[in-house]
């Protein structure tokens, strides 16, 4: 089929290149202006364009997700089908309409549940024991339209928001040449999603990493992966920045209580405490310094017992 790909990030990139892999041409790539960072102002590509330019695929990245000239440009180009990847734009009517067979996307869901921005974060941050990709046809609204097919996979013990981003894109590709066969061949079922089971996600933002040391442990603990690698989760110490990377929810304490930040610091471990148990910390980071084991912490930080974290 002849196909336009619109994406944005790493996970992304990773549906694109198989797309590119495969029997189905890909006349163009539709993904987000480039970024301008730094006090050089350097202009970044989006990973979807660095794969596209690679390929000598033409870009297309309008100012908005829609609009006529979107739209004008994806007429010409006349594509079967456009696939949709964590493009970050909802797309109007008029574009969904285009294609003779519409527009998918994959979501790394398993809708209706996470709908939105960011569900592989809250994945992990909620606690899932399982998520995966849903393939589904594309309508107006947000992650709403009917099921075409899904791909499960476990969350493992230790699963951090990267680690689940790197394992859906392993299976995101050959999901979608599934899709995209079934769809050509006419076999692809189309399964109404159950709006009474639907729930919204909101985007990360980079506050979510300050933690709030009421919070029970295990919370915080799966606040520590589900963050990880951005925004991190971090907190204050005398005024000064500490990131955390590795961490476990337990139940010790310094006195029998759990006073929402208190420092227990030991040749046990470096602990600390919660509003309802203790985070163990393994690995973390101070502010300008390298990131390092807790016990190589305790040795060049100075940092006592009774200490409180903000």
């Amino acid at each position: 089929m002849k196909t336009v790909f619109m994406g944005t990030p790493e996970i992304a990139a990773s549906a694109l290149s198989a797309l590119i892999g495969s029997s189905h041409s890909v006349e163009a790539v539709v993904t987000r202006p480039d970024a301008v960072s730094g006090r050089g102002k350097s202009i970044h590509f989006s990973p979807v364009k660095e794969l596209a330019v690679k390929n000598g695929i033409r870009v297309i990245q309008p100012e908005k997700g829609s609009g006529s000239m979107l739209f004008d440009e994806l007429s010409k180009i006349n594509p079967d089908i456009i696939v949709v990847m964590a493009y970050g734009r909802i797309l109007k009517k008029d574009v969904l309409e285009l294609p003779k067979y519409g527009c998918i996307n994959l979501h790394a869901s398993l809708l209706p549940k996470y709908r939105g921005a960011s569900p592989i974060q809250w994945a992990v941050l909620n606690g899932e024991k399982e998520t995966g990709i849903t393939v589904m046809q594309m309508s107006e609204g947000l992650d709403c339209g009917d099921m075409i097919m899904t791909e499960k996979i476990t969350l493992d013990e230790k699963e951090t928001a990267g680690s689940l981003t790197d394992r859906l894109s392993q299976i995101s590709g050959p999901l979608l040449l599934k899709a995209l066969d079934a769809i050509g061949n006419g076999s692809a079922t189309r399964t109404p999603q159950d709006e009474s089971k639907a729930t919204y996600v909101t985007t990360i933002d980079k506050s979510f990493g300050n933690l709030d040391l009421t919070k029970d442990a295990v919370t915080l603990e799966r606040m520590v992966r589900g963050l990880y690698p951005w925004p991190g989760a971090y907190s204050y110490h005398n005024g000064k920045f500490i990131k955390f990377f590795d961490c476990d929810a337990c139940d010790v304490s310094l006195d029998g209580q759990f006073v929402p930040g208190r420092v227990n610091a030991s040749k046990k471990g470096l602990f600390i405490e919660t509003g309802n148990g203790s985070l163990k910390i393994n690995e973390l980071q101070a502010e300008g310094k390298k990131r390092m084991p807790a016990r190589d912490f305790l040795n060049g930080y100075k940092i006592a017992t009774g200490d409180i974290l903000q």
